[in-house]
């Protein structure tokens, strides 16, 4: 419909850290390396490393997908006959279920290194190894949910800091930390962003400081949730 704006998503997908996987086919191996990359650069950094890495195989393809919103998708060949390596790395990335019926994974790029084993696969030989290497790779890292969330600041006095986080953190609030002034402490917590979800946490603070802790706004960030 014309004049509707989608809503942004409130979370995602993405992995920890970095993760290799390795495939052989008909002689073929097919080593995956994935890597969390948030631009365009780090996801071409991660080739070029790579490129340097396995000097002496023939292909290093890759594809990436960056953003909540998935807006950045691309993918490369690299001397594979055209369509037969990116396409189906990406679309192992995009359309992978990070839970039942969610394709949501992002920040993620991949490169599937080839040396050659002697034995030509023919074209659908090669989406196939290529879509598999990656889904296989993806099966075995470990995923990372990450959420929008709202920042805020709750201070305290140093003496009751550390029993107030504590009881933060057993109420089920997502605490990032502390940061210790010479006059208070104030504890990093993020929640959701939903207003009803920042009700709630205001009604548990006052409950937990006998109304004496108001929180202190410190804006959105996307957090790891894992």
């Amino acid at each position: 419909m014309e004049g509707v704006i989608a809503a942004s998503p409130a979370s995602y997908t993405t992995i920890g850290g970095e993760h290799r996987h390795e495939l052989e086919i008909k002689r073929s191996r097919f080593i995956t390396v994935l890597r969390r990359v948030e631009t365009e650069d780090e996801a071409r950094a991660l080739v070029a490393e790579l490129r340097r890495e396995f000097h002496d195989a023939r292909h290093h393809c890759s594809a990436f997908v960056l953003g909540p919103e998935r807006g950045v998708q691309r993918s490369s060949d690299d001397g594979e006959p055209s369509g037969t390596a990116g396409i189906p790395m990406l679309e192992a990335l995009i359309k992978r279920e990070t839970a039942p019926g969610v394709t949501d994974l992002s920040d993620i790029a991949a490169v599937v290194v080839r040396y050659f084993g002697g034995i030509l696969l023919g074209a659908g030989g090669l989406v196939r190894a290529y879509s598999d290497s990656v889904s296989q790779a993806v099966a075995t890292a470990r995923l990372v949910p990450r959420r929008r969330m709202r920042l805020f600041a709750v201070p305290a006095g140093h003496a009751e800091a550390g029993r107030l986080e504590n009881e933060l953190r057993t109420a089920g609030i997502t605490v990032l930390g502390a940061d210790y002034e010479p006059h208070r402490v104030l504890i990093k917590v993020a929640l959701a962003d939903q207003s009803e979800v920042l009700e709630a946490f205001r009604a548990q603070l006052a409950a937990l400081t006998s109304g004496g802790a108001e929180p202190e706004p410190r804006g959105t960030e996307w957090v790891d949730l894992a």
